[in-house]
């Protein structure tokens, strides 16, 4: 897979020496709270490495990219397509920032920039999907900045921090990230 260079990030392969730095977040609470369930119980060292083993070998469903400093190319999250359905050309997103003191500096959305004109551009889908907590407002302004649309609200779907929380089911379809793109680049479709 190509690396794709951003204005301070690239989105990178993942590498075995990623793995310290995805122990870091795997287990911390201030980061998983914004996680899906698989994140409810501690991560096993084990059940870490063999996650990474899957990308690295290629067994994973998970397709997807470390993000990394631009320079550097040090670990700051990863953004994956999980659940790629071929047939209808629709992927999964998902995305973490492994620390808080990376958090709010732009990298989740100079990351979904260049994931959404990758995965739209090079592997020909054609709808983009997430969900996302209605407490995460820091991710909800950040797909909206990308194009990104609420398409739906699932009340009380989840249980956490002690209260039930509603699940943000968001899209965006080629169509749309190409006007969308377009209208914020003045430029044509390719934003590369």
């Amino acid at each position: 897979m190509p690396r794709l260079q951003g204005s301070r990030i690239m989105l990178r392969e993942y590498r075995r020496d990623d793995l310290p730095w995805i122990r870091q977040w795997v287990n911390d609470p201030n980061i998983v709270c914004h996680l899906s369930d698989i994140f409810l119980y501690p991560h096993a060292q084990e059940s870490t490495e063999a996650y990474l083993d899957g990308i690295l070998e290629g067994s994973s469903d998970s397709r997807g990219f470390v993000i990394a400093d631009r320079s550097t190319e040090a670990y700051i999250g990863q953004v994956n397509l999980d659940s790629i359905d071929w047939k209808n050309r629709v992927g999964r997103i998902g995305i973490v920032i492994g620390s808080l003191e990376h958090m709010g500096l732009g990298y989740g959305t100079e990351a979904m920039k260049l994931l959404t004109a990758f995965a739209f551009n090079e592997m020909n889908l054609n709808r983009l999907e997430l969900d996302v907590y209605d407490f995460n407002e820091r991710a909800i302004r950040c797909y909206l900045s990308c194009g990104f649309q609420q398409e739906g609200r699932l009340r009380e779907r989840q249980y956490k921090n002690g209260r039930y929380v509603d699940v943000i089911q968001m899209g965006i379809l080629k169509s749309d990230w190409k006007a969308w793109s377009q209208a914020v680049t003045g430029e044509g479709e390719d934003t590369r």
